[in-house]
């Protein structure tokens, strides 16, 4: 067996290669599945939940890969026995370390990706921003190995994982375009907004850029080839070219998308995010006795759209437009209240005094359905609590300038 062979199958047994794919997928899983939107299947965030794992992957894997180098040094002395370039070995060394990371990553791109595509998914599975976390984890493994050989302390392990974590975590998503270099620090993908595969390109560029640099450096600072020169000032050039790609998208890394709602057309129209369809039942349940109650009054409304979080909620034209960023528990209670909430005028509101509030809030709580409160005027209470459904109706309709205004009085309730 040539000696090529006899340093390679020890290679392959590394105890490093062993404690860093399970290691690396355990941490991997949970970053990533705290990083998911609560019981929302929408493809961008997934990305972006993979993307963030290398937060967290990327200073593990270096410093795992530190250690190795440093660990594994005591191998020199074999690789000396062959006639091979002394940049053979370190070369073989990051390949196995960024497999190895790459094993984990994919382990963890696998169990986002079965985790979106089970349930009623919703946007685009952008492979670029998958590609893009699977770079910038071997350009932390590269810089991990290379810190190792050059400085071969046990301590620089703990140096490079301090430093790679402090590099990713001092820079605050959507700042400036210092944030979008790898590892990218992204927020969550608001519903109606998108990620930008160009962005996710350009990172992947400057992570291959940076990487090919560094170890096109190594070897010819070993060998003293001068043919590395050029592919060192290619990769230079395209990390630059990278660089000057992401300082001109001023830190955005998503954009508004068109995206065509899924609706819900009895007995009133409810359309919401593809996202979210799977509420549209339990919004149904919780708007329609609404609706039904303020029909006939200028807050009247027959529809119910979900709007982005910059876009202004209230209730205009017979259309309610709302907000729901999530479907975490009380989700349907929470979209009532916002569309009973504009149905008043905010700016009356806020300066209504404690008997309008009180009034309010007891009207407020026979819109949504829920136990009435106690208030100081006690007749006004009985007589409202003792109307049928149809006289208080009826009442809304004749008083509903009053309830805009938040100015109900006692008189409106003899």
């Amino acid at each position: 067996m040539s000696d090529l062979g006899r340093v390679l199958r020890v290679e392959a047994r590394r105890t490093a290669l062993l404690v860093a794919v399970p290691s690396l997928t355990a941490v991997g899983v949970v970053t990533a599945w705290l990083s998911l939107v609560p019981d929302i299947a929408y493809w961008d965030n997934s990305v972006v939940a993979l993307v963030n794992t290398v937060l967290i992957l990327g200073p593990l894997a270096a410093g795992l890969a530190a250690w190795a180098s440093v660990r594994e040094r005591r191998l020199d002395y074999l690789r000396d026995l062959t006639p091979r370039s002394p940049a053979t070995g370190p070369l073989v060394d990051m390949v196995l370390l960024s497999a190895a990371a790459l094993a984990a990553y994919g382990a963890v791109a696998a169990v986002v990706a079965v985790h979106t595509a089970l349930r009623e998914q919703a946007g685009e599975a952008h492979a670029v921003g998958i590609l893009a976390g699977a770079t910038t984890l071997v350009m932390h493994v590269v810089i991990g190995y290379l810190a190792g050989r050059l400085v071969p302390r046990l301590a620089t392990a703990v140096v490079v994982v301090v430093a790679t974590f402090l590099w990713a975590a001092v820079r605050l998503p959507s700042t400036s375009w210092w944030s979008l270099l790898p590892p990218a620090a992204l927020n969550q993908v608001e519903l109606f907004m998108g990620l930008r595969p160009r962005v996710l390109a350009d990172e992947a560029l400057w992570s291959a850029g940076l990487t090919a640099a560094m170890v096109l450096a190594y070897v010819w600072w070993l060998n003293r080839r001068f043919w590395t020169i050029v592919p060192l000032l290619a990769a230079l050039s395209l990390m630059a070219l990278a660089t000057v790609r992401l300082e001109s998208s001023d830190g955005r890394a998503v954009a508004p998308v068109a995206v065509e709602a899924s609706c819900r057309e009895w007995p009133i129209t409810i359309c919401v995010h593809p996202a979210l369809r799977d509420a549209l039942p339990a919004l149904m349940t919780a708007a329609t006795p609404l609706a039904a109650r303020v029909n006939g009054t200028p807050g009247a409304f027959t529809r119910i759209e979900q709007r982005p979080g910059t876009a202004p909620a209230g209730v205009a034209r017979g259309v309610a437009a709302v907000h729901l960023d999530d479907l975490s528990p009380g989700y349907e209670a929470r979209v009532a209240e916002e569309i009973r909430d504009g149905l008043v005028d905010a700016r009356s509101c806020a300066a209504q005094r404690r008997p309008a509030a009180e009034y309010r809030a007891m009207v407020d709580a026979w819109l949504l359905g829920t136990e009435p409160p106690a208030i100081a005027d006690v007749r006004a209470a009985r007589a409202f609590g003792g109307w049928t459904e149809q006289r208080r109706r009826a009442w809304l309709r004749a008083n509903f300038a009053a309830y805009h205004r938040c100015a109900l009085t006692a008189r409106a309730f003899r």
